[in-house]
């Protein structure tokens, strides 16, 4: 039996038709999010590329960095997973217990032949089909960024409802929120310390690591961040 299906036998997964769905979310559920998804990467030899012209250091490093401690059994989420890229890195790593939800179904059919033994089902983030302290791990790679301000304190606070012990993230960063225009659009994309909106807002989070990641081209800065609850 398939994730998905285990969860709607239980009653958890919410339909997606209920939700009251904010601008970007239906932006990222149309063509939007499927245009984003056909003109990236889907291989983790061509991503680790990118992040190297990028960033001067791989994906594989940062991962291994940040995650090499873990157990393999770890149970992990990946909010916003698109075609699940970022989980086979995880999968390559030796991870066995992979999750996602993706708000686009074009993302969510091609990975069903790119990401085998990943199961990601169709969710937003700001309303997580799953019980409190379902996963290990719940991560955000380039999607807290995405999400409005107005509707980022749901988000996160999803997050940290689903996590039993760990939150992982990689976004844009800025010292304070800041809109900048995505591919010529408004109300699509802002930076922010993430990092510390988690751990303003929970007491119960401690910062385990946190790098930031100057681009090599330019002064913009991305961060790696690894929370945990005690």
């Amino acid at each position: 039996m398939t994730f998905s299906k285990k969860l709607m036998m239980s009653g958890s997964l919410n339909l997606i038709t209920m939700n009251k769905v904010t601008l970007q979310e239906k932006n990222w559920k149309g063509k939007f999010g499927k245009y984003y998804t056909l003109r990236n990467p889907l291989d983790t030899k061509e991503m680790d590329r990118l992040y190297l012209e990028n960033y001067g250091i791989t994906r594989t490093q940062l991962n291994k960095e940040f995650l090499g401690n873990l157990s393999p059994a770890t149970k992990v989420l990946e909010v916003g997973a698109n075609v699940g890229t970022q989980l086979i890195f995880l999968q390559k790593m030796g991870f066995k217990n992979l999750y996602g939800i993706e708000i686009n179904r074009k993302a969510i059919e091609i990975s069903k032949s790119i990401a085998k033994n990943i199961d990601i089902i169709q969710a937003f983030a700001s309303d997580l089909p799953f019980k409190n302290n379902y996963f290990d791990l719940v991560f955000t790679s380039g999607v807290l960024i995405h999400i409005a301000p107005s509707n980022i304190k749901k988000a996160i606070g999803e997050i940290h409802r689903v996590s039993k012990k760990y939150i992982w993230g990689f976004e844009y960063y800025a010292a304070n929120y800041t809109e900048v225009l995505y591919r010529g659009n408004k109300n699509m994309l802002w930076k922010a310390n993430f990092c510390q909106m988690y751990l303003d807002r929970f007491p119960n989070l401690k910062l385990v690591k946190e790098k930031k990641i100057k681009y090599v081209d330019s002064d913009n800065i991305d961060s790696m961040f690894l929370l945990k609850k005690h």
